[in-house]
């Protein structure tokens, strides 16, 4: 039986690690290297190929502007409806965590191919964020609609109105508002509202879109809807006791992906959630921990077709499906 010289093995190892110490720590060429250490220059390359290939060597980009190309390519392997994702370094700081997300957004949004003739936005505050990122000249000629109600009931500044033009000036383009609260006190005037010719118009052109791009909001205090006066603090504790997770559109789904309160939802004002699952180019935009379960269900159900996100969830995205 042949035995292994482990000695050699190990003499191997410690070489590959001085190897390493010069190329990248000293910043010294192969062929210096090779004269240094008594070695070859192809043997010095390949005992730098080997540190990386062992893990003694770890090349890690730490620029703010890198993407972890690996856990993209897995989050495409692992959804089928994904034909892109965009994941950014995770950050200590939620705020700077919100802020290099919107950028990968905004630079994604600007990258499109093709150009959307038509975009469909959601609001909130994820995406204010990346319409405050995009630069003048993104695009051509873009018509940004406005997909779900958002007129806020308290007049808070800003909002879903000033979001979608900040988005179509950006790119010298219209902008076709919905004229109506995201959500309605009864049934009968959100029917009436969304039977109106000039809503209507609105929703269909939302419907007729190349391409959209949404947030999603979690289903607890710090929601939008109860910033915004739509809900109470009682109305998302029934809610959660129904199984929600969050909203998108305005709707509130479960871990599933349905809704949760059939009610409630005849009363929003706006797009259905089916014309996401069936849409060519849906962009999900997504950062933070307290987003993970909605993020799983977004993903998950197919309400996506691109995900922009940060690395910790998009590490949760993998582990738990």
């Amino acid at each position: 039986m042949e035995t292994v010289d482990t000695s050699v093995i190990v003499d191997e190892e410690l070489l590959s690690v001085r190897v390493a110490e010069l190329y990248y720590d000293a910043g010294k060429t192969q062929d210096e290297i090779g004269a240094l250490l008594g070695i070859s220059r192809w043997k010095a390359g390949r005992l730098l190929t080997q540190a990386r290939e062992s893990g003694i060597v770890r090349i890690e980009i730490v620029h703010p502007s890198a993407r972890r190309l690996g856990v993209e390519r897995a989050l495409r392997t692992r959804f089928p409806r994904l034909t892109d994702a965009v994941v950014v370094p995770a950050f200590d700081d939620e705020a700077a965590l919100v802020d290099r997300v919107s950028q990968a957004a905004a630079e994604h949004l600007r990258a499109l191919r093709p150009v959307p003739r038509t975009l469909g936005v959601s609001w909130g505050r994820t995406l204010t964020a990346v319409a405050d990122r995009l630069q003048n000249g993104w695009a051509r000629g873009v018509t940004v609609v406005q997909v779900n109600g958002g007129v806020s009931v308290n007049r808070r500044p800003g909002g879903a109105a000033h979001l979608a033009s900040t988005i179509a000036e950006r790119a010298s383009g219209d902008v076709v508002l919905l004229p109506s609260p995201a959500i309605l006190e009864q049934e009968e005037t959100a029917h009436a509202i969304q039977a109106d010719r000039t809503v209507a118009a609105v929703l269909d052109r939302a419907a007729d879109a190349d391409a959209y791009i949404f947030s999603a909001g979690v289903c607890d205090a710090s929601s939008a809807h109860v910033e915004n006066g739509y809900l109470t603090l009682a109305d998302i504790r029934r809610l959660q006791q129904r199984g929600a997770v969050g909203d998108v559109l305005g709707r509130y789904i479960d871990a599933d992906g349905n809704i949760v309160d059939p009610a409630l939802d005849v009363r929003t004002v706006g797009m259905p959630l089916s014309r996401l699952r069936s849409a060519a180019t849906a962009i999900f935009v997504t950062a933070g921990a307290a987003k993970h379960d909605l993020a799983r269900t977004v993903v998950g159900t197919g309400l996506c077709t691109v995900i922009v996100t940060d690395e910790t969830t998009a590490r949760a995205l993998l582990e738990e499906s």
